[in-house]
């Protein structure tokens, strides 16, 4: 695990040796253990590195093929690294997984990436052709964001490391990706913060030279039709698959050359993990959990009676949940662009306990998505059929139910009310919900919503998916990559703590697409498959519990120990005029929020990490 950048500059301008250096440092933390540029004329290359596999000098990044004609940046692991050194014919010079990819690439070209088993993000500049190649792993694991014009072609692991790389970028809003963080609550790719600075899609990669960038795809998952027949399988048969499956994915991402354990929250997915991770070593897991004194808000005796279990060397730090707020500070030097999920606290305060004995960690990220965790997709399934009916009539059946105080019947009714099941589902993972609009018109009219782009993505996908299955693919297409990925990779790395994510395995990802939708909800059960793997190691009595999550109470900060912090930026008109947002409506929500009427914290939160962020780096940067 790393942090890259790199720049090829079309004007034939020598690159300079330490603005390169300088732009690798932005991302010390990605890369405590070492630092290395190469330059060549007109391009350069910089590396940070945590050293994970084989940590002898001769692993050290940027690094030059045996051939001299290629040389890499790369931040990742290669799962499969030492299969594929049996496939290649190479005289090697070390054991790390960059070399791998080196000889790989000089055998097979572009196809390379269909032979990785990993997450990864990198760079490959051939000296030759004068041209660059540059991948990102299948799901969005690792980050790669870079800027493109006719004058240069810049990357880097964060767009920090950009703007200390090019002094000269433009750091304008991008308008349409205002839009969709205020909507969705995160930038999806290929769109960052800036206007000048995208993200590469996940599954993709790009070859560029002074003629052009061309893109392509290389891996989808969105096509994969559900195998109607195992609705006829027996339960056992799928469970000893899925077993298999997910067993070998986590073998494989066990292999380090340095301490190694994993995050253990009690729930399915980390238990399913962990109880794994157990039958391929002879010595107890190292587990982590963060505890809470508030019991609204702490999972920790659950996680504990799963460690028990499964016999693990366990390590739990218990804290009040307002002690989170002290990582504000590393919480805005380390996202640094507007990150609205609040639950990056609690992982940066898990990833700070891990790192004290282990530097790299495992987790269940995936589980939900894949498999069916999450209550929007109970709620899509129920409401489903409701879309067979005339639209006054659902909005009818809304109007009523929304008079319940319950907040997931106020969803449901909030969802009836669109016009149909794909903008439901958008409705419902919206943080913006039907708040008033605070975006200007002009914006508005200019640009496009998440329910648009929700509808967009669905024409890529099978056909004939059950609409909760949609839900599915779609939180896998955007959110998870762009939302909850990139949380822990910021808040791990942090803390210079690599975490590894086994049940983003790609062979299991197809296989779960295969996986009809009956075996991932059925009779009110979520995650029904998945979850009777877990029975298999740890009793039900165990894990049969409400889903929390990493909770966090925004809601009581802004009302208590962040409320003149909030003050400060939301009265501040200065921010404003750099941002297309109504004041005046903004406003209008926080007293909403401040009285108790209704609880806005999401998008408030969301608002305010971008005044935090147009504080701290628009202002200072046209200053």
């Amino acid at each position: 695990m790393c942090g890259i950048v790199g720049i090829v500059d079309y004007r034939r301008i020598p690159v300079n040796n330490s603005a390169v250096m300088q732009a690798a440092n932005v991302l010390e933390k990605r890369g405590p253990d070492d630092a290395g540029v190469w330059v060549e004329d007109n391009v350069g290359f910089g590396h940070r590195r945590l050293a994970i596999l084989d940590l002898t000098d001769v692993a050290h990044q940027p690094m030059s093929s045996e051939s001299g004609r290629y040389v890499i940046v790369y931040n990742g692991e290669m799962y499969n690294f030492m299969e594929l050194r049996r496939q290649l014919d190479t005289v090697w010079r070390s054991n790390s997984d960059t070399e791998v990819i080196l000889s790989a690439y000089e055998k097979w070209g572009p196809e390379c990436v269909k032979h990785f088993h990993g997450m990864f993000a990198f760079a490959i500049w051939d000296r030759l052709e004068k041209k660059l190649f540059a991948a990102r792993d299948r799901l969005g694991v690792k980050p790669f964001y870079y800027h493109h014009s006719d004058k240069c072609f810049a990357f880097a692991s964060r767009p920090g490391a950009l703007f200390e790389l090019d002094n000269g970028l433009c750091g304008d809003i991008d308008e349409q990706a205002l839009r969709l963080y205020l909507e969705g609550g995160y930038f999806p790719a290929p769109y960052s913060i800036y206007r000048t600075v995208q993200k590469l899609l996940p599954a993709h990669f790009l070859l560029v030279d002074e003629n052009g960038l061309h893109m392509e795809r290389y891996w989808d998952f969105r096509h994969i039709a559900p195998a109607l027949d195992w609705n006829d399988r027996p339960e056992e048969e799928l469970l000893d698959e899925l077993e298999e499956i997910v067993s070998r994915s986590v073998k494989s991402r066990m292999i380090s050359d340095v301490p190694l354990g994993a995050f253990l929250s009690g729930g399915i997915d980390s238990s399913v993990v962990v109880a794994m991770m157990s039958r391929h070593t002879s010595q107890p897991v190292k587990t982590f959990t963060i505890g809470f004194a508030e019991k609204d808000y702490d999972e920790s005796s659950h996680a504990q009676e799963v460690a028990d279990h499964l016999a693990t060397e366990h390590y739990s730090e218990v804290m009040h949940i307002d002690k989170l707020v002290d990582l504000m500070p590393v919480f805005v030097e380390q996202f640094d662009e507007p990150f609205f999920d609040s639950s990056a606290f609690p992982v940066m305060a898990v990833s700070r306990l891990a790192r004290q004995y282990v530097t790299v960690s495992l987790s269940g990220d995936g589980g939900d998505e894949l498999f069916g965790g999450y209550h929007y997709y109970q709620i899509i399934q129920k409401m489903h059929f409701l879309y067979g009916f005339p639209g006054t009539f659902r909005r009818l059946i809304g109007s009523v139910i929304g008079f319940f105080p319950s907040h997931q019947l106020r969803l449901l009714a909030g969802a009836l009310s669109q016009p149909d099941i794909v903008n439901a589902f958008a409705f419902s993972r919206s943080i913006a919900k039907d708040f008033p609009e605070i975006i200007n018109d002009e914006v508005l009219r200019r640009t496009f919503g998440i329910h648009e782009l929700f509808t967009l993505a669905v024409k890529d996908f099978y056909d004939n998916l059950h609409p909760s299955e949609q839900g599915m693919r779609l939180d896998a297409c955007f959110t998870l990559p762009d939302d909850y990925l990139q949380k822990v990779d910021v808040a791990s790395m942090a803390f210079s703590l690599e975490s590894r994510d086994p049940l983003l395995e790609h062979d299991l990802v197809e296989w779960a697409m295969k996986l009809p939708i009956s075996w991932k909800l059925r009779n009110g059960v979520n995650k029904y498959l998945l979850r009777k793997l877990a029975y298999r190691f740890v009793p039900k009595e165990i894990l049969n519990r409400p889903k929390r999550g990493f909770a966090v109470p925004i809601d009581t900060w802004l009302r208590g120990p962040l409320n003149a912090w909030a003050e400060e930026r939301l009265h501040d008109k200065l921010l404003f005029q750099s941002i297309p947002l109504n004041q005046s409506s903004v406003l209008n929500l926080w007293d909403v929020h401040q009285s108790g009427k209704r609880n806005a914290h999401p998008l408030l939160w969301a608002i305010l990490m971008l005044l935090d962020f147009c504080s701290r780096v628009l202002v200072n940067r046209h200053a």
